[in-house]
C-alpha cells in the first residue's frame, strides 16, 4: 500500500519554490532513455502525483509507449529525498486533465491554466530511499 508521508507531499508540491526541482526519468520500449526537471509537481492525492508537461515531444512519446517512469526527488539542504516509481497516464483533455491543470492553477505552479499541453498523473507503485532501499509497494514484492 502507498501512503505518501506529510514530508513528502510538502517538500514535492514546494520542490520549485525551493529550489529542488523533480527529475522525472522515462524510456522508450526499445531503451531510448529520457529525464527532464519538472518545477509542476503536485500530490494529487495519497498515491498519486500530476505534473504539466509543455512539451509535447519526447518525454510524452516515451510516456505512452512505456509509461513505467521514475520521479525522483531530492532536497539537498533538508538531505532528505525519495525515489518514486511510477505508472504514468497522459491525458491532453477530459475531466482528469481539466482537474489536474485547476490543482496545478490553484497551487500556484502554473500560470496560464488555458494553455493546451498535457497533465501527466503518476500512479506511485513503489517509495524507495535515494539508495534504493524500498520503503512503501504498492503490492508487496512488486517487479520493476
Amino acid at each position: 500500500m502507498i501512503k505518501l508521508t506529510d514530508e513528502m507531499v510538502e517538500l514535492v508540491n514546494n520542490a520549485r519554490e525551493s529550489g529542488n526541482p523533480c527529475i522525472v526519468a522515462s524510456a522508450s520500449t526499445n531503451g531510448t532513455p529520457n529525464c527532464g526537471y519538472i518545477g509542476t509537481v503536485l500530490a494529487l492525492d495519497e498515491s498519486s502525483f500530476v505534473y504539466r508537461d509543455r512539451t509535447g515531444r519526447t518525454p510524452l512519446d516515451h510516456i505512452e509507449e512505456n509509461p513505467k517512469v521514475v520521479l525522483l526527488f531530492r532536497h539537498a539542504e533538508n538531505q532528505s529525498g525519495w525515489k518514486f516509481r511510477c505508472t504514468a497516464a497522459v491525458h491532453r483533455d477530459g475531466p482528469v486533465y481539466d482537474d489536474s491543470i485547476t490543482r496545478l492553477f490553484q497551487a500556484g505552479l502554473i500560470t496560464d491554466p488555458e494553455s493546451k499541453t498535457a497533465a501527466v498523473v503518476l500512479q506511485v507503485d513503489q517509495v524507495l530511499t535515494l539508495f534504493g532501499e524500498v520503503l512503501q509497494e504498492r503490492e508487496p514484492g512488486l517487479s520493476w
